[in-house]
């Protein structure tokens, strides 16, 4: 897990580290940095067994056995329309909690995470915004020549989406053996990573 000492939860229950700051993972797709905020991310864990589903969705990898929990896993490289890189010893799976709804994100490699300034963030630019959706997109943090393109993680999936993937967990959590799951569990669940921690 994550080191979050001094975030703070505003009335609406969103994060900021203060009033001047943001705390973000930052991780790569297709070559670019993208950032997100902490509170939106759970947990990351190294890529393991990811079991296919039939028929399923291009963006769908499939499922994974976390502690015994079964969780749908994203190739967020299809779900953004990049194209899809072979895993590797640095891919990481990013668990994240969308109403309820426990999610992984793959993504090429996750960084770290840092403090952006409130002031280094800016609106999305045009260029970016014709290759993303908008809907996905809060603006950039910019450092530099460094940029950052920060995405709400939460709005990555519609509703109807979420409440699909809520059901393809239940469904196969439901066909799991017990005893399957329990091996799996103690067996050749991935434990999650501390990240390191810099500021811009």
């Amino acid at each position: 897990m994550f080191e979050e000492t001094g975030i703070k939860e505003d009335s609406k229950g969103e994060s900021t580290l203060s009033k001047e700051s943001l705390q973000l993972v930052v991780f790569e797709l297709s070559g670019e940095e993208f950032g997100v905020d902490i509170m939106q991310v759970s947990e990351i864990i190294p890529v393991s067994k990811i079991t296919r589903v039939p028929q399923a969705p291009e963006c769908i990898k499939g499922l994974i056995n976390l502690r015994g929990k079964i969780i749908v896993v994203i190739d967020l490289n299809r779900r953004l329309d990049f194209s899809s890189k072979e895993r590797d010893s640095l891919s990481r799976i990013i668990i994240v909690e969308v109403r309820d709804t426990m999610i992984g994100m793959l993504v090429n490699s996750v960084s770290g995470v840092l403090k952006l300034p409130i002031s280094s963030v800016e609106p999305t630019p045009d260029m970016i915004k014709s290759k993303i959706n908008t809907e996905y997109l809060t603006g950039v943090g910019k450092k530099g020549n460094r940029l950052l393109i920060l995405l709400n993680l939460a709005r990555v999936l519609g509703e109807e989406e979420i409440d699909e993937l809520s059901q393809l967990s239940s469904t196969a959590s439901s066909s799991s053996s017990s005893s399957t799951a329990s091996s799996s569990s103690s067996s050749s669940s991935p434990s999650s990573e501390q990240l390191p921690e810099e500021n811009i």
